[in-house]
Formats: structure tokens, C-alpha cells, sequence
């Protein structure tokens, strides 16, 4: 796996910014029908080591399950991270990173849930909701 050892980013309006580690160069593209809804499509993003927050107060945080939450700017509703309970894991929004050119894809997960009307196109990973949680540890 290719990380960067930092990377910076910020949302839309600028009100919230952030400094991640051990940035995975790999983005996974997820189809599950949360992220559809939330972001309008599918969502594009990678994990992070490490991740600290500048303008924390305009964060809101969205519990949408039982292990994860997912937040965005209360100011310019741009899409930041989700955010695994267990493992404590963020996985940052590619468009919220101020370089996004070091990023190629790593995979698709819940491929199950994709509508038929697009497809990504490449030799790369694709993993269904089950296959996906179990490598994350979230099911056995």
C-alpha cells in the first residue's frame, strides 16, 4: 500500500481544514445506498492514519449507524470523513483534500448496491457489502 506521510485539505468554505497521516494513495469508491444519498453519488475517499481538525465546532456529525458517523461542514454542507467506531478509522472525502492529483483507484466496495446506470472502468478491487465488512472487522 502507497501512503503520503501528510496531506491537507479543507471543505468548501474553508471553516473546517485538516492535516492527515499515512494517507492511503488508494481511493475506494463505495455504491452502498447511505453514501448515494448522502453525497448524490457514490462516494470517492481514503484512509487515513491520523487526522487533526481545525474548526471543530463547525463539524457536524452524523451517527448513521451503529459503528460509524459521518460528518460534513455545518456551514457549506461539503462532505469530510467517515468515521469507524471500532476500528477507530477516518476515511477522508478525496474532494476535501487540497492535492487530490497522487490519487488512483483502489477498489469499489458494496459493488452489490451499485445502480446499473454507471460503471467504473479498470482492473481493481471489487468487493460486496458483506465482503467489505468482514475485512473491516465490523461482522465475523
Amino acid at each position: 500500500m502507497s501512503t503520503l506521510p501528510s496531506a491537507t485539505g479543507q471543505c468548501l468554505c474553508g471553516a473546517v481544514s485538516f492535516t492527515a497521516t499515512e494517507v492511503d494513495t488508494h481511493m475506494h469508491v463505495c455504491h452502498c445506498g447511505m453514501c448515494r444519498r448522502h453525497a448524490g453519488g457514490p462516494t470517492m475517499s481514503v484512509h487515513v492514519g491520523g487526522i487533526t481538525f481545525k474548526g471543530d465546532g463547525d463539524i457536524l456529525r452524523y451517527r448513521s449507524s451503529d459503528f460509524a458517523e459521518r460528518g460534513s461542514c455545518k456551514k457549506c454542507g461539503s462532505h469530510l470523513f467517515y468515521h469507524l467506531f471500532q476500528p477507530d478509522m477516518y476515511i477522508m472525502s478525496i474532494g476535501a483534500f487540497d492535492d487530490q492529483a497522487k490519487f488512483e483507484m483502489g477498489g469499489e466496495i458494496y459493488i452489490d448496491a451499485k445502480p446499473q446506470g454507471y460503471a467504473f472502468a479498470g482492473d481493481h478491487s471489487r468487493e460486496t457489502e458483506h465482503e467489505f465488512l468482514k475485512r473491516i472487522g465490523v461482522i465475523q
